[in-house]
């Protein structure tokens, strides 16, 4: 994720903080510190125990307190977010990173599609590590109640770990919330697999969870709470993201490209002049050819070249003084088209030329993956 720093590892697992997580702290300090009166009558009225305040309300006590507590409950998602990536890794997908930013924690894992019977498990991870956390805060309240016997030490103690009891449980169960791609919307997901195809799954999770993103973006809105207004909208761009995302792995997951390219290629060799390509663009419909120099692919020209050429010099120019060149990304016909839609994405292309023993055999566009997975998704 970028932004994020690499403080260390554990079990292997790169631990990342981002640079949100530095602002958070402070402000989470601050409203803790600002709210202290009120979260003393809150945890003394839960837990039925008087709490002595007089190191807690003393001088900047209230704000150092609430930043211990934030960086308790950070750690605290961490173990979360640990909890659902050892899950993962006992099964077998691979784990790039856990990344602290403002939210919470990210679990960044292997892209595959989701098992149903590894999914369940794994989201379940989380949220039950949360509900241990605070059981054993709540227990803690009350050990040191019992055997802490400095009344204002033990007050101190006391508010800490009945806060933290209070912030896990509520993390519990705000994250068994079915608002895919939120924990209890990974839950529903898998639940839902196992009776229908992954991606109609995906896609009845991805709706629940983009009506409670509305949901909490409204809430949010009167009650002037912008954190639930971004919490909302983190909800409803993972939930459509990853629902796109399953749907065309789903579909695509055994089309090769061989199945789907244009085997009738148009190429160019490097002397072709400008103005000939732009006709050629203009009578096929194609924003790009490979170039072929005696037989061997040696570049690709494309609109986006054409467009960074000065319009004076265009008329003088050829394929060659423009043309993107080696080495050109192929693809061999056995390739998956999903390989090819994740290259298009990450280089920011449109076509690929598919190569086979050298030879140039095919083409694929993203025109021609959307085409067929429009039509699979009728099916």
């Amino acid at each position: 994720m970028a932004g994020s720093l690499e403080i260390g590892k554990i079990f292997g697992i790169p631990v990342r903080l981002h640079i949100t997580f530095l602002l958070v702290i402070p402000l989470f300090a601050w409203i803790i510190g600002s709210q202290i009166h009120l979260t003393v009558e809150l945890i003394e009225g839960i837990f039925s125990i008087p709490i002595d305040e007089t190191i807690i309300r003393s001088g900047f006590v209230p704000y150092i307190l609430g930043a211990v507590v934030a960086l308790t409950l950070f750690f605290c998602v961490f173990i979360h977010e640990l909890a659902h990536s050892l899950v993962a890794r006992s099964k077998g997908i691979r784990i790039n990173s856990i990344t602290l930013i403002i939210f919470g924690g990210v679990a960044s894992m292997e892209e595959t599609l989701p098992d149903p019977k590894v999914e369940l498990p794994m989201a379940l991870a989380g949220p039950i590590t949360s509900l241990g956390l605070g059981i054993l805060s709540w227990v803690m309240v009350y050990a040191v109640n019992a055997f802490v016997d400095v009344a204002a030490v033990a007050g101190v103690l006391i508010y800490g770990f009945g806060y933290l009891a209070i912030l896990n449980i509520l993390l519990f169960g705000f994250n068994l919330l079915p608002a895919f791609p939120m924990d209890g919307g990974r839950v529903l997901r898998a639940w839902l697999a196992t009776r229908m195809p992954l991606h109609r799954a995906t896609r009845i999770a991805s709706d629940i969870g983009k009506g409670f993103a509305i949901l909490f973006g409204i809430v949010g809105l009167f009650s002037f709470n912008f954190i639930l207004i971004i919490i909302a909208f983190f909800i409803y761009v993972g939930a459509n993201q990853e629902s796109s995302m399953v749907t065309t792995s789903f579909l695509l997951q055994d089309v090769t490209v061989g199945e789907i390219m244009s085997t009738e290629v148009l190429t160019v060799s490097p002397s072709t002049t400008l103005p000939e390509i732009v006709r050629m663009m203009y009578a096929t419909k194609h924003l790009g050819f490979p170039v072929l120099d005696r037989g061997l692919l040696v570049g690709i020209i494309t609109l986006a070249d054409i467009h960074r050429t000065s319009e004076i010099d265009r008329d003088a120019m050829q394929v060659k003084d423009v043309m993107s060149r080696q080495p050109v990304t192929t693809l061999q016909p056995s390739a998956s088209v999903t390989e090819a839609l994740r290259i298009m994405s990450m280089q920011n292309i449109g076509r690929i030329p598919v190569v086979e023993e050298g030879t140039i055999v095919g083409i694929v566009t993203r025109t021609d993956i959307l085409t067929v997975l429009e039509l699979k998704d009728m099916n």
